[in-house]
């Protein structure tokens, strides 16, 4: 394990989320979420389209939070949505190979969407420069989001890549910040984690003894969460910022 206690840091390391914190993926969502209902609900206006996308990224059933903790495979949580976001839309009804068909033009446009958020180019580089060893920890498959952070050009600083695969569960269960802390050489208790999920990310790496920090992103999802969610996070000790280029000075570098 590293130990940077006598450096005056406070912590050795870092584990990044990846999507909405270092790549934009909303923008490559809603990018894909156009894309296929054009072709199967026909001409969209952009508020349809700003609709659609917050419906998809709310997943109120929980289907890609089934997903993480190992309960149903990708396909099935991806279908169940894609059928879900129709229904809301004026799609029809998608089986096995209408599906298919689907989730590979879903998946074209998604990934030709992949962009890094522009604080995140320089982030890594500058917790290297403090002496900090730097890694991801993601919800989803590890040879998928190294494929994401390849063509944002975001993979060349990062140690270790911990995915909902490594251990079959991801975050907030506990056990997956540790090894990724594990994996990174650092211990929990030096090691912060930052996310733009409140409760996933922030809270999940704080019951897990890291360090964590909440990046609260200016757009739709913030508005979405309570001021007393806020708060409570605050009192549990979960630093806010609002930009990567602020995580330096809150976490004392």
């Amino acid at each position: 394990m590293r130990d940077g206690a006598g450096t005056g840091r406070l912590v050795d390391g870092v584990l990044l989320d990846v999507d909405d914190t270092l790549v934009d993926t909303r923008a490559a969502f809603r990018t894909a979420i156009a894309d296929v209902l054009a072709a199967s609900v026909g001409d969209v206006d952009d508020a349809t389209v700003d609709a659609a996308l917050a419906a998809w990224r709310a997943d109120v059933h929980g289907h890609y939070r089934a997903y993480t903790r190992g309960e149903v495979d990708h396909r099935t949580q991806r279908m169940a949505r894609a059928n879900e976001l129709h229904a809301a839309f004026g799609g029809p009804v998608l089986d096995d190979a209408a599906f298919d068909a689907w989730d590979a033009r879903f998946d074209a446009a998604f990934r030709g969407g992949w962009t890094a958020h522009e604080d995140a180019v320089a982030a890594p580089t500058t917790l290297l420069d403090a002496g900090v060893v730097v890694g991801a920890l993601t919800n989803a498959a590890t040879a998928y989001q190294t494929d994401k952070l390849v063509r944002a050009g975001l993979d060349g600083h990062l140690e270790v890549l911990v995915g909902v695969d490594t251990l079959g569960v991801g975050k907030p269960d506990p056990r997956v910040f540790v090894e990724a802390c594990g994996r990174l050489g650092t211990d929990p208790s030096r090691t912060a984690y930052v996310g733009d999920e409140l409760d996933v990310d922030a809270l999940g790496a704080a019951a897990a003894g890291l360090t964590a920090v909440w990046i609260d992103r200016p757009g739709g999802r913030r508005q979405a969460i309570p001021e007393s969610d806020v708060v409570a996070a605050r009192a549990a000790g979960v630093r806010i910022i609002t930009s990567l280029s602020e995580l330096p000075t809150a976490l004392g570098l």
